[in-house]
């Protein structure tokens, strides 16, 4: 009898120091979403035939190479507080640059940290093929809705 209450007292003592599988499943550091607009009616989506995107000093996009597109989302610098980008419609370059501050928030121990831009601004854009900008939402916490609309 004492042998099967040892037994069980060491087989409780393994399942409870046991740790849980760590899976991250939630949310990671979101991209910034753009939509593109008709110029002239403005709830519109209107494509653009994008030749590529790139942020200056990186590597460009490949996903946005060549392709006919109404949205893209595009990473934002996680290590400073603006990031350039070029975009190219039909030959002709647009460059938008985008400023932020940036907030580092703990997701859970399998993700790690996530980071949130707020205070969004367009401190410089050219418009050579864009008309105009819109910011729909100066903080990115998610990917769910366009943050900025482009009008072209």
């Amino acid at each position: 009898m004492k042998k099967q209450i040892i037994i069980f007292i060491i087989l409780i003592t393994a399942f409870l120091s046991c740790e849980k599988d760590d899976i991250c499943i939630d949310a990671i550091t979101p991209n910034l979403i753009i939509r593109f607009y008709n110029d002239t009616l403005h709830t519109e989506l209107k494509k653009v035939e994008l030749d590529s995107v790139w942020a200056i000093n990186k590597n460009g996009l490949s996903a946005y190479k060549g392709v006919s597109t109404d949205s893209i989302a595009i990473p934002l610098d996680l290590t400073e507080n603006t990031t350039k980008y070029i975009i190219e419609n039909n030959s002709i370059k647009d460059t938008i640059e985008f400023s932020y501050s940036r907030n580092d928030v703990f997701v859970s121990r399998s993700c790690g940290y996530k980071t949130i831009f707020d205070n969004l601004q367009i401190s410089n854009n050219t418009n050579n093929w864009i008309k105009s900008i819109t910011i729909n939402n100066t903080t990115i916490t998610d990917e769910k809705a366009a943050h900025i609309n482009i009008y072209h």
